[in-house]
């Protein structure tokens, strides 16, 4: 059994050590990862528990959405040589687990709420558009190892608007995302209004991401629509626009 009392007291140093690295350890591994684009603020408590304001930012490190968060590690999972944390994210249904080890991380169950601005942080040249509406996310599950990205995922934009036109709303859209290996496949399609979205996109390791979409705008609407989107897309035709992403 000297194993057991082996692990036992591996799981438990672990746990010490969690218990007193501050919560601020969590921003400083975040803002590496993700360029400063990902942020932990006012964070208070230990990596073992604790909470704060997970912030998108912009390009030049500016918060744009900000939303409170709470995590309890359970303590069960270290004997496991794993860690299990349950995630609580304010307007969510219920907690959701991250499992981190050695070499692999897990999402599951997620969902999670922005305000449609956070589109404009994380595609720059929308922006200008100055987007309106509810994005919904969610993570059925998610696991990233050695570079690579399993799992599936959907983003819904409802009561979609712009600033910039007096339609409103121009409509609902979902984007389904597929993560595959080395490649994250996005398919974009409209569930409603008269602005028509669609497209394909495909992010890729050491590539440069790569996505196409099609607007299509009806006839009646074209007057009001076609000086928005010709601001972030080209126009091919009457009412048809095309955008690329890379």
């Amino acid at each position: 059994m000297r194993w057991l009392a082996a692990a036992f007291g591996a799981g438990a140093f672990a746990a010490a050590l969690i218990g007193f690295a501050p919560a601020t350890l969590i921003d400083a591994r975040l803002e590496r990862l993700s360029d400063g684009r990902l942020r932990l603020a006012s964070a208070e408590g230990s990596v073992w528990s604790g909470a704060g304001w997970i912030e998108i930012r912009d390009a030049h490190g500016r918060a744009g959405v900000a939303k409170r968060l709470a995590w309890r590690v359970l303590p069960e999972s270290l004997l496991r040589a794993r860690l299990v944390a349950e995630v609580e994210l304010d307007r969510a249904a219920k907690p959701f687990p991250v499992t981190l080890s050695l070499s692999r991380i897990e999402i599951a169950g997620a969902g999670i709420h922005l305000p449609a601005a956070a589109l404009g942080l994380g595609i720059p040249r929308l922006a200008p558009l100055r987007l309106s509406g509810d994005v919904l996310v969610k993570i059925s599950h998610l696991s990233l190892e050695h570079g690579r990205m399993h799992g599936d995922a959907t983003l819904q934009w409802r009561g979609a608007g712009s600033a910039l036109t007096p339609i409103s709303p121009l409509g609902e859209y979902e984007v389904r995302f597929k993560a595959a290996g080395p490649a994250l496949h996005a398919a974009l399609r409209t569930l409603q209004g008269p602005l028509q979205l669609e497209g394909n996109g495909t992010w890729s390791n050491g590539a440069p991401p790569s996505f196409l979409a099609t607007a299509r705008v009806p006839a009646q609407h074209q007057d009001e629509l076609a000086p928005l989107l010709r601001l972030i897309a080209v126009e091919r035709g009457a009412g048809i626009f095309e955008l690329q992403l890379k």
